[in-house]
């Protein structure tokens, strides 16, 4: 799939994520984080990712090892900012870091949030243990 075709499905998906986090209830005037996911399996590409995502601005995690079932490994960051669910932010963020993962031949996994509704919610959100904790989404 071309960097292009990546695009446009995952402007669709930034769409359906913010559509469906408000019909939830989420705050459309919050500061939510937003993070960028990224995974490869050559340490040294993703690193150097890692680093252009930080000159585009994004604060960029400490990478993480994950063994998959198959007993291989894969590496993984995040790039994260901070700003309202503003689709045209989210567009220009994506089409940014899937042009990164595409110069640098890493998997650009997409992004999520966390719900933010009012306290009561987060009360609610906050008695659930991590299995059962459903603000995530991606």
């Amino acid at each position: 799939m071309s960097v292009q075709q990546q695009l446009q499905a995952q402007q669709q998906e930034n769409r359906d994520i913010v559509e469906s986090l408000l019909s939830d209830g989420s705050d459309a005037d919050a500061e939510y984080t937003i993070e960028h996911h990224f995974s490869s399996s050559d340490f040294d590409r993703l690193e150097k990712a890692a680093v252009d995502a930080f000159k585009l601005g994004f604060e960029v995690n400490d990478a993480e090892e994950v063994e998959l079932d198959d007993g291989s490994v894969l590496f993984c960051f995040d790039a994260i900012a901070y700003h309202a669910l503003d689709v045209a932010l989210l567009d220009k963020a994506c089409e940014q870091l899937l042009q990164l993962a595409s110069k640098h031949k890493v998997d650009y996994d997409g992004w999520g949030t966390y719900f933010m509704g009012d306290d009561e919610d987060i009360e609610e959100d906050e008695d659930l243990d991590d299995e059962e904790e459903s603000s995530w989404r991606h």
